[in-house]
């Protein structure tokens, strides 16, 4: 990743508006800045969330809240808990995610 004519800016999350995202179970809440190429979120996973696609879109991901399920098309799983990330590249390894509880992620892509 290269970040290129970004000046310093804040972003003040509480302001941001939110956008639904319905998947094959539950919900995600997104918010969105853009910058440049650039998409930053503020993502919220209600409980039972179950994405509703395979992901190719390349992410760097960090659970700040409750527990987040990977599962990559190749079969293999991990568990996200507050604190812990992922990356993965753009076309790399498909991925989806699930919770039972419900997650709140940070990411970048």
């Amino acid at each position: 990743m290269q970040i290129t004519d970004l000046p310093f800016g804040l972003t003040d999350w509480s302001k941001v508006a939110r956008s639904e995202h319905k998947g094959e179970q539950g919900k995600a809440f997104w918010q969105t800045q853009s910058f440049g190429s650039l998409r930053v979120r503020m993502v919220q996973y209600t409980p039972g969330y179950l994405a509703d696609h395979w992901c190719t879109k390349g992410h760097i991901l960090l659970c700040l809240e409750g527990e987040l399920h990977t599962e990559l098309a190749d079969g293999r799983r991990f568990v996200l808990t507050p604190g812990v990330s992922y990356q993965v590249a753009d076309n790399a390894e498909p991925h989806r995610s699930s919770t039972d509880i419900g997650a709140k992620l940070f990411v970048v892509d």
